[in-house]
């Protein structure tokens, strides 16, 4: 991503989801064509913190975690449910040929700078996220140098399309 980022000159909104946003975090620091961030419902690390930092004592219920193998995923079982419950059912029914388990060392990385302390960000805040709860969501939202708020689930960009469109093309 780092790369595709300092590639290009063309002034650019940089869009990071949930986990996506501790990637995000190091990837646009530092990027001069980075003009705005759009955070949605996403973890927003200080330099240092890793996703492990975010985490309470208990994995979330919709974890599945193979310590043997050291990896994670999410239940499919309980995908829909947690993170597709305002989707239509068409979206429902695919998303669970998306699902790929995650190396458990990623939980640990720490990230190396914070780029949503360097450039202009928006956070959209889920109201109806069942994954990344909406309390925390707000807490993170609290450190972006704008706040909207919009009643849907984990994924805005599936449930509402066109308002995330809007709210995109807007910055």
């Amino acid at each position: 991503m780092r790369q595709v980022l300092q590639a290009g000159d063309e002034p650019t909104v940089v869009v990071a989801h949930s986990y996506g946003r501790i990637v995000t975090a190091e990837a646009a620091a530092g990027i001069g064509s980075v003009r705005h961030l759009l955070l949605v419902s996403s973890y927003l690390p200080e330099a240092g913190q890793s996703l492990s930092d975010f985490g309470a004592d208990n994995p979330a219920p919709f974890l599945d975690i193979d310590p043997d193998a050291g990896t994670f995923g999410v239940l499919p079982e309980l995908l829909v449910n947690t993170f597709l419950q305002d989707c239509d059912p068409e979206v429902q029914a695919q998303a669970a040929h998306h699902l790929a388990p995650q190396s458990l060392q990623v939980t640990g990385q720490q990230v190396g700078a914070a780029a949503w302390q360097q450039a202009p960000s928006t956070y959209l805040v889920c109201a109806q996220d069942r994954g990344t709860p909406p309390r925390l969501q707000r807490e993170f939202a609290g450190r972006a140098d704008n706040v909207v708020e919009l009643d849907a689930g984990h994924h805005p960009f599936l449930s509402q399309p066109d308002t995330v469109r809007d709210l995109l093309l807007n910055l």
